[in-house]
């Protein structure tokens, strides 16, 4: 009996989105660290200093980075309206569909030696298909839909820790498998085959045992100080009766300009550890990566613990001060020590954007969540396509007197993200002052 009840059990997890999240971010880690080390190879062929190489590379990330947020804008929205009208799984599987392409696209540019331009292509159709701006509100929606509104914050940061795990484990492995190679494959070749599989077996189970499950999503009590001050009397309905637009547009304003710093920092993170004085080998950019994976760790239990005596808008500003401070030392940055240094200064850089996302899932409808949520995305979106020529620009102008100038300005950037959350969490506290004074207006008098 025991057998039975494991294998009925492993049926049940497998008809989760967790085992999907987990396979598409295994084979997206080692995608990315592929792609990390051709551009590289192909970009020491193509020039002979080690300026026109960082050239190089930083042009074909700028067009590749562009066409990657760019493109999938409209299929995301599309594929959020079907969401919102009963096609849950939709923008989960047919995004896995597009990773799934355009790993394959990348594994015939190094057996086949096409030109790496094709990757511009495999980028598109990574796009039309409505890439991660469509697949991860797609995930948060469907792990909005079966918790509630009490425990969904924890619940996506759960998701978030899961997602950290699979990547730090991937990226361990990465730099490694990059070197295998037989007679008639060359390096990278293995972790390229190993990521497509991944991905499609990722897709398989998306597409034939993911299930959507809902719980009730009345509204608590303490989540109704969310809603403007004169709809204290509102009705339990799922969701908000009325949104506060304001306090929305905060939370739009503080993820853009959050994600506009660490995209943009991130974006150059892999050319800059990759020319002098750093010179990474593939090995250690793997390990470089699992750095940044373990943050998901940290930022994790950071949230849980913080969570038991500061609100949301706290925990953000928590967050957006880890990374402005360790982003501001990776300016500096001339040895590897000294990277991990600055890099463990971000242990809890990644708890704004799921709390941000729980807050405005508390803001909007249930039957709108997918495309609030997709919206937030397209709003990231569009602060990549702002920031991948800024940062490029920036970088490229200041590598002979100051590398990790990008660095710099990233942190400044955050610094300005911290004023609307700090708007949002003065507007929430009085708002919960309000109505404390509403529910009891004898407090008035002593």
């Amino acid at each position: 009996m025991v057998v039975p009840g494991m294998c009925q059990l492993a049926s049940a997890a497998l008809r989760h989105v967790e085992p999907v999240i987990v396979l598409e971010q295994l084979g997206n880690t080692l995608f990315e660290t592929a792609l990390q080390m051709v551009v590289k190879d192909r970009s020491v062929n193509a020039s002979s200093t080690e300026a026109e190489q960082q050239k190089v590379m930083t042009d074909f990330y700028l067009t590749y980075n562009l066409l990657i947020r760019f493109v999938p804008i409209l299929p995301s929205l599309l594929l959020a309206r079907l969401s919102d009208r009963g096609w849950r799984r939709a923008p989960v599987v047919v995004p896995l569909s597009g990773y799934l392409l355009s790993r394959l696209l990348l594994l015939l540019v190094v057996l086949v030696r096409l030109p790496l331009e094709v990757m511009f292509g495999a980028a598109a159709l990574f796009g039309i298909t409505g890439g991660f701006s469509a697949f991860w509100p797609g995930v948060m929606t469907l792990v909005s839909l079966r918790s509630s509104a009490a425990e969904r914050s924890k619940v996506m940061m759960r998701v978030e820790l899961l997602y950290g795990g699979a990547g730090l484990v991937a990226s361990l492995v990465s730099g490694h498998l990059f070197q295998l190679y037989t007679s008639s494959l060359g390096n990278g070749t293995i972790l390229l085959i190993v990521s497509t599989l991944l991905h499609l077996l990722s897709l398989c189970l998306a597409a034939f045992l993911l299930q959507v499950k809902y719980v009730s999503q009345e509204e608590p009590e303490e989540n109704r100080s969310l809603l403007s001050p004169t709809s204290h009397n509102a009705p339990v309905v799922e969701g908000p009766a009325r949104i506060n637009k304001l306090n929305v547009a905060l939370l739009f304003t503080a993820a853009f300009l959050y994600d506009f710093a660490v995209g943009g920092a991130i974006s150059l993170l892999g050319p800059f550890v990759l020319k002098a004085p750093l010179s990474w080998t593939a090995v250690q950019l793997g390990y470089g990566n699992a750095a940044g994976c373990g943050i998901f760790f940290t930022s994790f239990v950071g949230a849980v613990v913080f969570r038991r005596f500061a609100s949301d808008e706290t925990i953000i500003l928590i967050g957006m001060v880890s990374f402005a401070f360790g982003i501001y030392l990776m300016t500096f940055t001339t040895t590897t020590a000294m990277f991990y240094i600055a890099r463990s200064f971000n242990l809890f850089a990644l708890i704004p954007m799921p709390t941000i996302r729980s807050l405005l899932s508390q803001h909007v409808p249930a039957s709108s969540w997918g495309t609030a949520l997709t919206f937030l995305q397209m709003t990231l979106k569009i602060a990549g396509i702002i920031y991948i020529p800024v940062f490029t620009s920036v970088y490229q102008k200041s590598l002979d007197w100051l590398p990790g100038m990008v660095f710099l300005l990233a942190s400044i950037i955050t610094v300005c993200a911290m004023i609307p959350i700090s708007i949002l969490g003065c507007r929430t506290a009085k708002g919960k002052h309000y109505k404390s004074i509403q529910e009891d207006p004898g407090s008035l008098n002593q």
